[in-house]
């Protein structure tokens, strides 16, 4: 079972998401250089859902940025993510985003340190030292 004590807070996810962001980034801008603006853009929303819930789902259960800070994504019960879960949770981030993103400043204040985005696909962001 998951320990109160062990969930990722919202700076160490932050700051894992603009690694991501900047890998990402890096990424789309070959994209802009090799197919032009429209399809890179098409292409860019293809390769961050892909990204982000090939490796969620994967074994380490995070994308790079969150390796790099020891935290992954777990379901309620600490166990690896599904793609579909995965998928979910990715997508939900576009919910997260709204309303001047209060869906992610819920992690800075939810018991869990969950955003809107974990809370609709029944997941957890936690320290992978402490489970």
């Amino acid at each position: 079972m998951i320990q109160k004590n062990i969930y990722a807070g919202f700076w160490k996810r932050l700051i894992a998401y603009l690694v991501d962001y900047i890998i990402l980034s890096i990424i789309g801008y070959l994209y802009i250089i090799i197919f032009g603006e429209i399809f890179a853009v098409i292409l860019g929303i293809f390769v961050y859902w892909i990204y982000a819930a090939i490796l969620e789902s994967s074994e380490y259960g995070a994308t790079i940025g969150k390796m790099l800070f020891k935290i992954k994504v777990v379901d309620l019960n600490g166990r690896q993510i599904s793609f579909g879960r995965a998928t979910g949770r990715h997508f939900g981030k576009i919910i997260s985003g709204f309303i001047f993103c209060i869906g992610y400043i819920m992690i800075a204040f939810t018991k869990k340190k969950q955003g809107l985005h974990d809370k609709i696909a029944n997941c957890l962001v936690i320290n992978k030292n402490n489970n």
